[in-house]
């Protein structure tokens, strides 16, 4: 592994200042060390975060219920006002990694990276989430996941929360890849007075809304209304652990599976 400079900030604005275009925020690392170990990431400085007080917690109020981004995936799974407001938000939690991913890997992280099959950037998706930043700047879910682990942030900005507009039901379905347990498929479902949004994680390069499966759904909450449907495997992932024409079958199951759950 490289050298580096190792900083604890004690808040935002010291993280900011310390912050350069050879430089990386650490929260839980679950993505940051391995990447500096495999040789894919080299930084100068590497900005602990996690120790920022005003980056933490979780907390409802109306129809939002807000996450700093340095809480921790255990946190999300195991609040009793995630379980509550959004109860498929914390099920999605319990669900990934393993423990140790769970005890130290934070939301924020996760949605930052934003690896094409990682669990949360669905439920910002469907969740219609809204990210805050230090930059004074509240990013629809829709514009802030743009390509292949690459979003909206600009360098030296950080996530401070992100807020879930509750929705009336939801539901989270996955086909996890047995070693990693990140989302061969996932589907997100989340049904809302306007309408219903579908996100689905692991089929193609970067998360998306379903248009077809979240009209369909909008129209006939209902199983059945995705029967008739068609997904089209053209820009679908294709690996050794599932073809492009097997991804949109699971997209088009899961989400079934997602609204027959709710």
């Amino acid at each position: 592994m490289k050298t580096f400079n190792y900083h604890l900030a004690k808040d935002i604005k010291e993280a900011k200042k310390i912050a350069s275009p050879n430089s990386t925020f650490l929260a839980g690392g679950m993505t940051t060390i391995p990447a500096m170990k495999l040789g894919l990431g080299t930084y100068k400085d590497i900005i602990d975060i996690k120790g920022i007080k005003k980056l933490s917690g979780i907390k409802v109020s109306g129809k939002i219920l807000k996450i700093g981004a340095t809480t921790k995936h255990v946190e999300v799974a195991n609040s009793k006002e995630v379980k509550k407001s959004i109860p498929s938000l914390a099920a999605l939690a319990e669900g990934i990694g393993d423990p140790q991913v769970r005890n130290r890997g934070t939301i924020g992280g996760s949605i930052a990276n934003n690896d094409p099959a990682a669990d949360y950037p669905s439920a910002c998706i469907a969740l219609n989430a809204s990210i805050n930043t230090s930059n004074n700047r509240k990013i629809d879910a829709e514009n802030f996941f743009r390509g292949l682990f690459e979003t909206a942030l600009k360098k030296g900005e950080i996530i401070e929360s992100i807020e879930f507009e509750i929705p009336l039901k939801s539901n989270y379905q996955k086909l996890p890849n047995p070693a990693s347990r990140y989302a061969v498929v996932g589907v997100y479902v989340a049904k809302y007075k306007s309408g219903t949004n579908v996100g689905v994680t692991g089929a193609k390069s970067c998360v998306y809304n379903d248009k077809d499966l979240s009209s369909a759904l909008s129209k006939n909450f209902s199983s059945a209304a995705i029967n008739n449907i068609k997904i089209s495997s053209s820009s679908m992932n294709s690996d050794i652990h599932a073809s492009a024409n097997y991804r949109a079958n699971m997209v088009k199951v899961f989400a079934k599976k997602a609204v027959e759950a709710c």
